[in-house]
C-alpha cells in the first residue's frame, strides 16, 4: 500500500492511497470464501464452487466490489495511523481506479478555533418596554374567547359565524362536499381556498351562490395545483360574536381568582413583562455569542454540518410525526426535495456548529466547570416535570449518557452567563485575562 498525502484543507486531509496487487487478490479470495457459502450454484454444493464458476455467476465486478468494501476501510484506517492523523469522524473513501486499485480519503481533523479579544468587547442589553396597547390586545384576545354567537337577520359581514352547505369540484371530481358546517368568516383566510370567505359577504340566510376560484401554488395536493374549483354554497344561518362587558364581572370569568378588571389588568402587565424580559435576554445571548464567534477564527470539516443538518432533520420529522404526518408529506406540501431542504437549512447548521465551537473553547479558557451536585439538581427538576412513575423516570435519567448530556447542557448555560457578564463590564477578571494583563504591564514597565 502506497500513501500519499496531497493536502490538508477545510480541516480535513486528502490521501490518495494506492493498493498493492497481492492485497487486493488476498480480499479477492476472502470475498470468495464468504460468498460461495451462501450462493446457489447449479451442479454445486453450496461452498464447494470454484472461484471462476463464482464470478461467471455473481460477474466479477460484484466480486471485486464486495471484496473492496472490505478491504478500503481496513486500509484506510491502516493509512491514517500511519500518517498519524487525528481522525474525528470515519472518512469518506472514493474509487479513482480499479487496476491498480487507487482511491481516495478525505479525512475529517479536529477543528480549529482562535479566540479573538472578547473581553473587549461591551454590549448593552435593550431596556424592556411594555405599552397600554400591548395589555389591551390581550384583554381583546380573552373577549373573544369568552364571547358567544348570537343568530342575525343580516347579510354576512366580515368575522361572523355561518352554517353552510357546500358543493364543489375539480374537473368534475368531487372537492369537498358537506352540509351544517359551521364557517367563521375571516378576512385573507386561506381555507378552503383564497378567496373564499370574501364569497360569503353580503349573502343572507336561506340564500344559494356559485363561484369558481383557482387554486394556489402551495396547494397540498400538487396535482391539483393552479386547477379551477367550482363551488356552490348554501347559507343557513348567520351569527354575530356577542363580546362581554368589561368588567369585573369578566374579570372572574377569566380567572375566578381574580375578582376586579384592575387586577387582571395588573396579572396580564406582569405577565407580559415576564415574557418580555425572558426574550429580551434570550435576544441578548445571541447578540453576545454573534460578537465573540464574529471575532473568533474558526475552521471545521463540512461533516460536522452534515450532521447538524441530520440532527435539524430528524427533529423536524420527529414534530411532524408528532402531528400525524411525516417528512415526506410535509415535503410533498411544500413541493421540495429533501435535497433543497438541507440547503435550505445549511446556514443555520452552519452558525450553529460555529457558535457551539467558538462556545466550547471559551469554556475552556474560562475554566467553566459543572459540578456532580449540579447535574444531580437539574435532573431532579426534570424529574419533577415528567408525568409518570417517579422512580422509573428518575433511574432513565440517572444515566451514564444523560448526566453527560446534562454537564454539556450546564456547561454552555454558565459558558453564556460569562460571557454576558463579561460584556456588560460586570464580570471578575478571569485567571487567564488577568495573567495576560499583568505580562503587558511588566512588558510596558521594562520598555521605559
Amino acid at each position: 500500500m502506497k500513501v500519499t498525502r496531497e493536502k490538508i484543507e477545510n480541516s480535513q486531509a486528502f490521501l490518495r492511497i494506492e493498493m498493492e496487487p497481492d492485497e487486493v487478490e488476498e480480499s479477492l479470495e476472502g470475498s470468495y470464501r464468504r460468498l460461495v457459502r451462501k450462493a446457489n450454484i447449479p451442479g454445486f454444493r453450496k461452498g464447494k464452487a470454484p472461484r471462476l464458476v463464482l464470478e461467471r455467476y455473481i460477474g466479477r465486478d460484484s466480486l471485486l466490489e464486495d471484496a473492496l468494501n472490505n478491504l478500503l476501510p481496513q486500509a484506510c484506517e491502516k493509512a491514517i495511523k500511519e500518517q498519524e492523523i487525528e481522525a474525528i469522524a470515519s472518512p469518506s473513501i472514493e474509487i479513482e481506479q480499479t487496476d491498480p486499485v487507487v482511491f481516495k480519503a478525505t479525512v475529517p481533523l479536529r477543528p480549529t478555533i482562535k479566540l479573538g479579544d472578547y473581553h473587549q468587547i461591551r454590549l448593552t442589553p435593550e431596556p424592556v418596554e411594555l405599552t397600554e396597547t400591548e395589555v389591551n390586545t390581550v384583554i381583546e384576545q380573552l373577549r373573544r374567547q369568552h364571547s358567544t354567537w348570537e343568530p342575525v337577520e343580516r347579510p354576512v359581514n366580515f368575522d361572523d359565524l355561518v352554517t353552510l352547505d357546500i358543493e364543489s369540484q375539480v374537473e368534475g371530481k368531487p372537492l369537498i362536499n358537506q352540509q351544517g358546517i359551521q364557517y367563521e368568516v375571516l378576512h385573507d383566510y386561506p381555507f378552503p381556498v383564497a378567496g373564499f370567505a370574501d364569497q360569503l359577504l353580503g349573502m343572507k340566510g336561506g340564500e344559494e351562490k356559485e363561484f369558481k376560484l383557482q387554486l394556489p401554488k402551495d396547494y397540498p395536493r400538487g396535482e391539483l395545483v393552479g386547477k379551477e374549483v367550482w363551488f356552490k354554497i348554501k347559507v343557513s344561518e348567520v351569527k354575530q360574536r356577542r363580546l362581554p362587558e368589561l368588567d369585573d364581572e369578566f374579570a372572574s370569568l377569566v380567572n375566578p381568582e381574580i375578582k376586579t378588571l384592575d387586577l387582571l389588568r395588573e396579572r396580564i402587565s406582569a405577565n407580559l413583562r415576564l415574557r418580555a424580559e425572558e426574550k429580551a435576554r434570550e435576544e441578548f445571548e445571541q447578540r453576545v455569542i454573534d460578537a465573540v464567534v464574529d471575532q473568533s477564527q474558526v475552521e471545521f470539516p463540512p461533516v460536522l454540518v452534515e450532521t447538524e443538518i441530520d440532527r435539524l432533520l430528524n427533529r423536524q420529522a420527529k414534530w411532524l410525526q408528532s402531528g400525524g404526518s411525516g417528512l415526506e408529506e410535509y415535503l410533498g406540501r411544500v413541493n421540495k426535495t429533501e435535497a433543497e431542504l438541507r440547503e435550505e437549512v445549511r446556514p443555520l447548521a452552519t452558525k450553529t456548529v460555529s457558535c457551539s465551537l467558538v462556545l466550547g473553547r471559551v469554556a475552556e479558557e474560562e475554566k467553566i466547570e459543572v459540578s456532580d451536585a449540579e447535574i444531580s439538581a437539574e435532573l431532579e427538576k426534570m424529574a419533577q416535570s415528567v408525568t409518570g412513575n417517579k422512580d422509573e423516570v428518575q433511574k432513565r435519567l440517572d444515566s451514564t449518557q444523560v448526566r453527560s448530556s446534562i454537564e454539556q447542557l450546564l456547561t454552555t448555560r454558565k459558558t453564556i452567563q460569562r460571557l454576558v457578564e463579561i460584556t456588560k463590564g460586570s464580570a471578575a477578571m478571569s485567571s487567564g485575562e488577568s495573567q495576560t494583563k499583568n505580562d503587558k504591564i511588566v512588558k510596558e514597565e521594562g520598555q521605559k
